[in-house]
């Protein structure tokens, strides 16, 4: 088994003008990043690996999961692969993982998050918003083999907002 949590940067801002690459976070992406990653805290995820989008947005929306949750650096990498929009990239990196392997967490974008999801999960997402998480668990012993499977949780950002 093979489990896949998902998460799409939080929301940027376009207050600044830099490309697309370093736009940072604004202030509800910082609110909701940390919002979705203590309600996590004692989910006990427990990711065996960790990849993130070299994007500004990602890498500080990931920050945030990586000091709420107590991530260890050694499982972390940043890939410029997952800068990416379509999914094809997205789902080359995550049939290029290590079948050693079990538990993966990606940091990346849309469209590419939204259309994996639809693709590969069971349960259908319009869309899945900034800052959602979303966790497959696949039938297989090795990434290379990524079909279709169970889409466990999907937690948006307005589910934790009352």
């Amino acid at each position: 088994m093979k489990t896949l949590i998902l998460i799409r940067h939080a929301k940027s801002s376009w207050k600044h003008n830099v490309i697309d690459h370093e736009r940072p976070l604004n202030n509800r992406g910082e609110s909701d990043s940390m919002l979705v990653s203590n309600y996590l805290a004692d989910k006990a995820l427990n990711p065996d690996s960790v990849l993130i989008s070299d994007a500004n947005r990602t890498k500080l929306t990931a920050d945030q999961f990586i000091k709420t949750l107590q991530l260890k650096p050694e499982i972390i990498q940043y890939k410029h692969e997952l800068y990416d929009f379509s999914g094809y990239d997205l789902i080359n990196v995550i049939k290029s993982c290590d079948a050693n392997i079990s538990r993966l967490m990606i940091f990346g974008h849309n469209h590419a998050i939204t259309a994996f999801v639809n693709t590969y999960g069971d349960k259908y997402v319009e869309n899945v918003p900034t800052c959602g998480v979303v966790i497959i668990e696949f039938d297989i012993n090795d990434w290379s083999d990524l079909k279709p499977g169970k889409t466990l949780t999907t937690l948006f950002p307005k589910d934790l907002k009352v």
